[in-house]
């Protein structure tokens, strides 16, 4: 790492106060199975997932500082770059993936506007969300590198899309 830290312990504390705020989110799920009311589930839950992340992000800002901070999210980056696709894929794949994106959105349309096929109170209506997740996050990679980069231009202000063949570059 390019920032150093003199004080070993800060930047533990840090780091770990870091990948709490991450992960304690989670223990929302361990939260709800325990005999409580729920009222206290709801306080607990409420507060695992919006109070004491932010606390801890702030105090591992506090104790790693900013150099630190930007080697982490710099680490963290390069490994994103490395699990990304590859670039051109075929065009069954493509199509593929296509289905496999859009597919998802079905559930959500069955929930919103006819409940009663996947109640609240249904297993079943929790193994298809989490089916459906599943199937959005593998099509991501399914659909490859040049997908991401076409779904990446969704949020670039001055991203235009071309059709037809490629504009030669000007020397």
């Amino acid at each position: 790492m390019k920032g150093t830290m003199k004080n070993k312990i800060r930047f533990y504390l840090g780091l770990i106060s870091y990948v709490m705020a991450w992960i304690l989110p989670l223990s929302g799920f361990l939260v709800a199975r325990l005999y409580l009311s729920p009222g206290v589930k709801a306080a607990i839950i409420g507060v695992v997932t919006l109070g004491i992340p932010e606390l801890l992000v702030i105090l591992a800002v506090v104790c790693l500082g900013k150099e630190n901070l930007i080697d982490i999210k710099e680490k963290l980056l390069a490994w994103l770059e490395l699990i990304k696709p590859p670039g051109p894929v075929g065009r069954w794949r493509y199509r593929v993936g296509l289905v496999m994106f859009m597919l998802p959105l079905i559930p959500i349309y069955i929930m919103a506007y006819m409940p009663q096929w996947l109640p609240d109170h249904s297993p079943l209506r929790l193994y298809v969300n989490l089916a459906a997740t599943l199937m959005f996050l593998t099509s991501l990679f399914l659909l490859g590198g040049d997908f991401w980069d076409k779904l990446r231009a969704l949020f670039v202000y001055d991203a235009r899309a071309w059709f037809g063949p490629q504009p030669e570059e000007k020397t």
